[in-house]
């Protein structure tokens, strides 16, 4: 399988100034070195979802703006389908695309139907195969009947959709995602993560995804790299994260009344006390034994067996990075 993205000790510096005062700042201004991104190394392959994760700061926004040459690195190296993306050449931007949450590429005054006739002409794209891709994304994202809209007139989930429709009408072999679900509702969401499984299955698109939202990451990502501080401090398949993350379950026992000698059981450990149910981390063997148990010796109206939440995994290995620096 071929790599169509290599990062090699990326590192991009930032120049801050500290002193703000409008006498001294102006003739002796003082400045520090902010490091947003710290020697992280990392391949894509062709096809792959990559989900590229960390807190607020972490370096995420700078890296794909890296990828997609919109600014340098200070130094390392960027190949991106063999391209320097700083170099910005026609033929790589013809092969990727971007969309960025927070952020519109197309025009607020053109609507959708003339934003894409536009993005046609910009990339010289074949009628037939336009109209072709055209009918079949916007289908798909179920968003026709809105296509003669000014984009200023959308909702933000109609004029997302419209991103990406505009992001991949030219069919571009690397997509980049920064934050694509920011602010949308649950449905939008949902029709948006469908959405981007479904056309990478079908194109073999590679996909590069940050975002805070977890369930983004569950489904459409294979592979989570997580930075934190502007350095990696993962790089995996997200089912192994996941796995290495399960080897305990977590068990909600819901007692009729809270017995006095909950605490005796000395293989688990009792992470949370909620009026008369108690959450206990059980080893994923002792899970059979440790019900046996309890239902055998306590009154209990219910249990429910909980697998930790992606977003728990995260924050637990920002936190291990954390205490490390």
């Amino acid at each position: 399988m071929s790599k169509v993205i290599k990062v090699e000790n990326l590192t991009r510096e930032f120049r801050i100034r500290t002193n703000r005062n409008i006498f001294t700042g102006l003739f002796k201004p003082n400045y520090k070195v902010v490091k947003a991104v710290d020697g992280i190394s990392f391949d894509v392959n062709e096809g792959e979802s990559l989900a590229f994760l960390g807190p607020n700061g972490a370096g995420k926004t700078t890296t794909t703006k890296m990828l997609t040459g919109l600014i340098y690195p200070t130094s390392g190296t960027i190949k991106v389908l063999g391209f320097t993306p700083s170099d910005r050449k026609r033929d790589y931007l013809r092969q990727i695309g971007l969309v960025m949450g927070n952020k519109t590429g197309l025009s607020w005054d053109l609507t959708g139907a003339q934003s894409f006739d536009f993005i046609r002409k910009i990339y010289d794209i074949d009628s037939d195969n336009y109209r072709k891709n055209l009918k079949n994304l916007t289908t798909m994202l179920d968003i026709e009947r809105h296509l003669d809209k000014q984009v200023r007139k959308l909702s933000l989930g109609e004029r997302m959709k419209m991103e990406l429709v505009g992001a991949i009408l030219h069919q571009p072999k690397v997509l980049f995602l920064d934050e694509p679900t920011i602010g949308l509702d649950i449905t939008s969401k949902k029709n948006i993560r469908v959405f981007l499984k479904s056309i990478q299955k079908d194109s073999n698109i590679t996909i590069v995804l940050t975002s805070h939202d977890m369930e983004d990451v569950a489904r459409v990502c294979d592979r989570v790299v997580i930075i934190n501080r502007g350095m990696k401090v993962y790089d995996d398949n997200l089912a192994k994260l996941v796995s290495d993350y399960n080897k305990n379950k977590f068990i909600k026992v819901y007692f009729e009344t809270l017995p006095g000698d909950f605490r005796t059981i000395d293989y688990v450990t009792v992470q949370k006390i909620e009026n008369d149910a108690v959450i206990y981390e059980v080893r994923k063997d002792l899970v059979p034994r440790f019900i046996s148990e309890v239902v055998n010796k306590y009154t209990i109206l219910d249990l429910d067996i909980i697998s930790v939440p992606l977003e728990e995994i995260i924050e637990d290995l920002f936190k291990k990075t954390d205490s490390i620096a």
